[in-house]
């Protein structure tokens, strides 16, 4: 077999194993446009004249469960969790590379021992510690995520400073640069690539997290993320096959509420796509 026709059996056979993984999703999308009798009476079949019914579930999704609220809630955390972890972890690394010390050998290690920890073996101890500081608010959550999130950002960092060469920040401290100068001007554009890795890695983990938000977020349904609401939906759903008169118009809500957390996601990635790659190499680099 010569190596174009290997290329194209490899082309085939990735484009089936993409097609099989977006199928689900696909299947979501459709029927969260369908009106509540089809859901089980064609749930493989494109809407329809007869089946299609709008936006309607997307809109009883914000009606009825406060869905809009959710996902401003879900992009205050988001954005302060990406902010914090990409701001402290670039200052954090380029200071324990730059300053050579025992202890900043020691914090490096701890950063990198954190990358192992299961966070189940530490969820009740920092929940504990997030109640008495009072960081269980929106606004304050993202102070418990660079937590645990810090660890990877600054191991990444940490191999990227280490690739530039230090003749750069001397002339620039010759010009009269100093650190915070240094750090943001010089330091920070350079690495632009590797923080769309770490700016996409904690968008993700910040945007999907189910169980910290469960832990840290306060009781209040005002209150609650994106993640929070539509496992609500989902528990309301779970005596579905117990039912003797389901109610299919709760699972077309959460369709469309799954459709609305994934949506954003898949329209971020494409924008970080061509960045991602550099970022990876230049975060493995150790000088």
């Amino acid at each position: 077999m010569t190596k174009k026709k290997k290329g194209l059996v490899a082309t085939v056979i990735f484009t089936l194993v993409s097609i099989l993984y977006v199928s689900p999703l696909f299947i979501v999308l459709m029927n969260s446009f369908k009106k509540k009798a089809f859901i089980n009476l064609e749930p493989f079949s494109l809407p329809s004249e007869k089946t299609f019914i709008g936006p309607e579930n997307y809109l009883n999704a914000v009606d009825k469960y406060g869905f809009l609220q959710a996902v401003i809630w879900t992009v205050v955390i988001t954005v302060g969790s990406v902010l914090v972890i990409l701001l402290c972890t670039s200052m954090f690394a380029w200071y324990i590379t730059r300053v050579k010390s025992s202890t900043t050998k020691l914090l490096y290690l701890l950063c990198v021992f954190s990358m192992v920890v299961p966070f189940q073996m530490v969820m009740f101890t920092l929940s504990n510690t997030a109640d008495k500081l009072k960081l269980n608010t929106p606004w304050t959550i993202p102070v418990v995520y660079l937590g645990f999130g810090a660890g990877l950002a600054i191991f990444m960092f940490v191999g990227f400073v280490k690739s530039i060469p230090l003749e750069i920040e001397e002339a620039a401290r010759i010009d009269g640069a100093g650190h915070f100068t240094t750090m943001w001007k010089i330091m920070l554009p350079q690495a632009m690539n590797l923080g769309s890795v770490i700016i996409l890695n904690s968008v993700i983990a910040a945007w999907n997290a189910w169980l910290p938000a469960s832990i840290y977020v306060p009781r209040s349904r005002h209150l609650w993320p994106l993640q929070l609401v539509i496992n609500q939906l989902i528990n309301e759903n779970k005596d579905f096959l117990d039912s003797a008169n389901p109610d299919y118009s709760k699972y077309l809500i959460q369709f469309a509420a799954i459709i609305v957390a994934a949506a954003p996601l898949i329209l971020l990635f494409p924008f970080f796509q061509n960045k991602l790659e550099k970022g990876v190499i230049g975060g493995g680099v150790k000088g």
